[in-house]
């Protein structure tokens, strides 16, 4: 039995503790925004954050989360009002195929949280997913605009 805290829920659920956290996600609790892509914690489509923290699910247990604050992609346009990452990334007509966007979207909205401002270095060392049809140009752009638009106002 583990309690988890996804999306500001609690949850009791009946799985091994080593089961990863993806799994719960996806097949226990139906929250299928969170990608699988290669299970090794490597290309980033599992990105949630935790306590924050941008953290690839398909490698992070359940054991290891209890008692953190756990967020994925589903909260983070408020109302229906797209956050500032979502907006950013909308403008920018960052997706080609879309898989690996929640992954990158949700270490984008963990980066600004730290780093409000960043430098094109620290976008490359936070946003360490893949994408396979190379829009790395447009994500950071995306980024940039997240940031003017978080500074003005806008929701992560």
């Amino acid at each position: 039995m583990a309690r988890l805290t996804i999306n500001g829920k609690g949850h009791d659920l009946d799985v091994e503790g080593e089961m990863p956290l993806l799994w719960v996600l996806r097949d226990e609790l139906n929250l299928t925004g969170t990608k699988f892509g290669c299970g090794a914690g490597l290309c980033g489509a599992c990105t949630v954050t935790v306590d924050g923290e941008a953290t690839r699910s398909c490698i992070t247990t359940v054991e290891s989360v209890e008692g953190t604050n756990i967020r994925t992609i589903e909260t983070l346009a408020d109302a229906g009002t797209l956050s500032a990452v979502q907006q950013a990334w909308v403008e920018h007509q960052v997706p080609q195929c879309g898989y690996c966007q929640p992954g990158f979207i949700m270490a984008t909205s963990a980066l600004l949280d730290q780093t409000p401002d960043p430098s094109d270095d620290e976008i490359d060392e936070a946003l360490t997913n893949i994408c396979r049809c190379g829009t790395y140009e447009r994500i950071r752009a995306a980024v940039r605009r997240a940031a003017q638009l978080k500074k003005s106002g806008g929701q992560s």
